[in-house]
């Protein structure tokens, strides 16, 4: 028996990155999922690499823009309509942004990475928390990031809309708690992602690796966590093990977000 055994999975972002790996763990454990990105070869990959792991898994998948309120609802009514209910859903999709000083960000690039960002997790929270609210029953997990606790440099946008999945979390879990629906987020930091890939070739064009080095110098742990560390974190908040943890931002960093 495993731990998601019959229960469905919604996830965003779940072409690729953190998405990908959570997918594959919670399919480990029974899970059945409907995954959602942007990117239809994304999730195509991710289904088979899901297939090859956990033969026999029930998977759907759907192309969406997490930003637009059309979308999110089919990727809710196309879940609902396969598997008849959603137990789970890591509210996930995110992008970088550019990175820059805030006088040298544009409105339009604030703007990109706050409707994905933030607007798509109140997007996904309000379709599927309803959902949740009617089964009386559920738990989310929302992507927030160390980005959403301190400051970040160059990354305003970012930074700002990880603020925003941070209070999201705590407004949600405290609206929905009595509906015996958990709302948390995890806080990663350095995980080596194609988005993390992306903002070290954004700092050092030239040497990423150097670019790496610097990332992790102020770092305790002295080095990127894994995908795999980050699913098991994902699997806990939405296995039912943790039912008592609600509106919380649970940091995976390595200690990062605390160093002086």
């Amino acid at each position: 028996m495993g731990r998601f055994d019959n229960k469905v999975t919604l996830i965003t972002g779940g072409g690729s990155g953190i998405g990908r790996a959570a997918a594959l763990q919670l399919a480990s454990e029974g899970a059945r999922l409907s995954l959602v990105d942007i990117s239809a070869k994304g999730l195509a990959v991710t289904a088979e690499e899901i297939e090859k792991a956990s033969p026999g898994t029930e998977v759907i998948t759907v192309t969406a823009d997490v930003s637009s309120e059309t979308d999110v609802e089919r990727y809710v009514a196309d879940t609902v309509a396969a598997y008849g209910r959603i137990d789970g859903f890591f509210n996930n999709a995110g992008i970088e942004g550019t990175q820059n000083l805030i006088q040298d960000t544009s409105t339009d690039e604030f703007d990109r990475v706050l409707s994905i960002n933030l607007r798509g997790v109140f997007l996904g929270l309000k379709h599927v928390l309803a959902v949740m609210k009617e089964q009386g029953s559920g738990a989310v997990v929302n992507t927030a990031s160390v980005g959403g606790i301190r400051g970040t440099g160059l990354q305003s946008p970012y930074a700002t809309s990880k603020h925003g999945v941070v209070g999201l979390t705590r407004n949600a879990g405290v609206e929905y708690g009595q509906y015996g629906v958990s709302v948390n987020a995890i806080a990663p930091g350095a995980v080596l992602t194609p988005m993390v890939e992306e903002y070290l070739r954004q700092l050092d064009p030239d040497n990423p690796e150097e670019a790496a080095r610097k990332f992790l110098s102020d770092n305790p742990m002295k080095r990127f966590a894994t995908l795999d560390e980050v699913a098991h974190l994902i699997a806990f908040l939405l296995s039912g093990e943790a039912p008592f943890i609600n509106a919380a931002v649970i940091t995976i960093d390595g200690g990062q977000s605390y160093r002086y």
